[in-house]
């Protein structure tokens, strides 16, 4: 099933802080300088550059990013920045890649109020796990039990609040929807 992607960007509109939360896109199983060193693969490519696309449709630029220092990490960010433009502040973070859920909610607490549209870039199962806490109850149940089966390469977790992401704590955004790179074909 495709998600409307005009009507979760109508929905997103309509809070003053929207979180996303991605998994980096497809990467080679392994590389021989380590886990860290894995690259994108080509079909990663395409699904970096489709997502980073379809969030500028949708007028979801970050302002901030949050990126793992793991290459693949660093590789779909690089894909997605060309149609962000100069306006996002883009930090890339180890903690990201190693240090799990803590890393994320560390992130979002640490966002200035400012920024109004947040991009966290990391791994599995990290970021389906993360999600799952920083959904609020009230967020829409097929939504939240997708994330049980943890998030695909190149899939986006939209959240929404109008608290900023400073403020947030356990089950504090709702999930709006979780979107992959099918969904922007």
């Amino acid at each position: 099933m495709s998600n409307n992607l005009k009507k979760i960007a109508k929905q997103a509109a309509h809070y003053d802080h929207v979180l996303l939360v991605m998994r980096h896109a497809k990467a080679e199983s392994s590389n021989a300088a380590g886990d860290h060193e894995r690259n994108l693969t080509d079909k990663g490519v395409k699904q970096a550059k489709r997502v980073g696309r379809g969030l500028s449709r949708m007028g979801l630029i970050p302002d901030r990013i949050v990126c793992s220092s793991a290459l693949r990490a660093q590789q779909t960010l690089e894909r997605m920045l060309t149609y962000f433009g100069d306006k996002p502040k883009v930090d890339y973070r180890h903690s990201l890649y190693d240090s799990g859920v803590q890393a994320v909610f560390d992130e979002v607490e640490q966002t200035k109020d400012k920024h109004r549209v947040v991009l966290v870039l990391g791994h599995e199962p990290t970021v389906s796990i993360s999600c799952q806490w920083l959904a609020a109850s009230e967020s829409d149940p097929a939504v939240l039990d997708s994330l049980n089966l943890g998030m695909s390469a190149a899939s986006v977790a939209i959240f929404g609040s109008n608290e900023p992401l400073s403020a947030w704590k356990v089950h504090s955004g709702d999930l709006i929807a979780v979107v992959n790179p099918k969904d922007f074909e």
